[in-house]
């Protein structure tokens, strides 16, 4: 099982991201399962959150929050702290939204800067397209596809196409 925790604050469609990587990883396959769930309480906007998605071959039913994650995905770089390198397995890494590097096990992108050039208010798609890179779990493909099943038709190609400009930004 692959399991994925998401760090971002109220508002920044962090639970929107655990559950578009779950339809995307589901619907490449029939065999692919996945589940996506937040956790948080009753915090306004701008609070810490938490979601998590897990990705099986098997029916997912552990709906208990992730003790060692494969991938650790910061929307807000002032989530950021050390001991998050504790929630890691051995092999885990962490994509954060930063201009600032943060060692071997990570990976720093600028998503703000590319949600920017989309007009997009928050990057959970941008965050979404560096995981398809860095992963190879799902494509940015698989990911548009998610997009068009869960988004407002207004609002789905700027994000479709920030996808894919993270995906390339993370590849290089």
């Amino acid at each position: 099982m692959k399991e994925i925790l998401w760090l971002g604050r109220g508002g920044q469609g962090a639970f929107t991201a655990a559950k578009l990587l779950g339809a995307a990883f589901s619907s490449k396959d029939e065999n692919n399962y996945a589940l996506a769930f937040p956790s948080f309480g009753p915090e306004r906007r701008g609070a810490p959150v938490r979601a998590f998605t897990k990705l099986d071959s098997r029916v997912v039913s552990d709906r208990s929050e992730t003790e060692k994650a494969d991938y650790i995905i910061i929307l807000d770089d002032t989530l950021y702290n050390e001991s998050l390198k504790n929630l890691l397995k051995d092999d885990g890494r962490v994509i954060i939204n930063s201009k600032s590097e943060y060692g071997k096990s990570s990976l720093s992108v600028d998503a703000d800067g590319i949600a920017e050039k989309f007009r997009l208010p928050t990057v959970n798609t941008v965050m979404l397209g560096v995981f398809s890179a860095v992963s190879g779990i799902v494509s940015a493909e698989d990911i548009s596809s998610a997009i068009d099943g869960y988004m407002p038709e207004k609002i789905r190609e700027k994000n479709k196409q920030a996808v894919l400009a993270a995906y390339e930004e993370a590849l290089k």
